[in-house]
């Protein structure tokens, strides 16, 4: 194949990909792009971040403060917390004191556990499918390694059952820390998931 012919072929393959308006070339663009968000912006964003799940979907209500403020959200659900050693001076110096909902993105960072602290919000592997992501409310160590309990802020305890223990998660469950909040551009990762769970492609 001459270098002329090899020219035209690209000019072909460009305009197709990038001019044509037909529904294949639209088609195609989904795939591009789901091929270099999945295999080289993905990747490289847990390359620099320090994880392998550098940005999740929150996909659960269990961190939500129902559109309360801070002061109304605590004189609500003081309790459990004043009874596990947290005060709301302490509560309100956290990060994302006023939680997050269900359809926001979260941008993780790598952190070491000797670095988390109670007040943080990790991400963490259970047996099931989603990762979980909750607050610390108490960190310890033993044996040389440090273990953390969890709780989502608008759950009444820390889950512990035969899918989710957060009631002491070791470094090896740790996926990241939550350092920044993008609000509902998750719901485009929960509607897809829910469209291939209605055409069965997921269960």
């Amino acid at each position: 194949m001459n270098k002329n012919k090899i020219k035209s072929t690209w000019k072909k393959v460009w305009w197709f990909v990038w001019e044509d308006d037909s529904i294949w070339s639209w088609l195609v663009n989904i795939v591009l792009a789901f091929v270099l968000i999945k295999f080289m912006v993905y990747p490289g964003l847990g390359f620099v971040l320090g994880t392998n799940y550098p940005i999740v979907a929150v996909v659960s209500n269990s961190m939500e403060h129902k559109g309360m403020g801070f002061d109304e959200w605590w004189s609500n659900n003081n309790k459990w917390y004043v009874e596990n050693g947290i005060s709301e001076e302490k509560f309100s110096s956290f990060h994302l004191k006023n939680g997050f909902y269900k359809g926001d993105i979260m941008v993780l960072f790598g952190k070491k556990p000797e670095s988390l602290d109670v007040g943080d919000v990790i991400v963490f592997k259970s047996n099931k499918p989603d990762p979980i992501i909750h607050r610390i409310v108490n960190k310890w160590e033993e044996d040389g390694e440090y273990y953390f309990k969890t709780k989502g802020d608008n759950n009444q305890d820390s889950i512990k059952n035969s899918l989710v223990d957060e009631t002491k998660i070791s470094k090896d469950m740790l996926v990241g820390k939550a350092v920044l909040k993008v609000p509902l551009l998750g719901y485009i990762k929960i509607i897809f998931v829910e469209v291939l769970k209605l055409t069965g492609i997921v269960k």
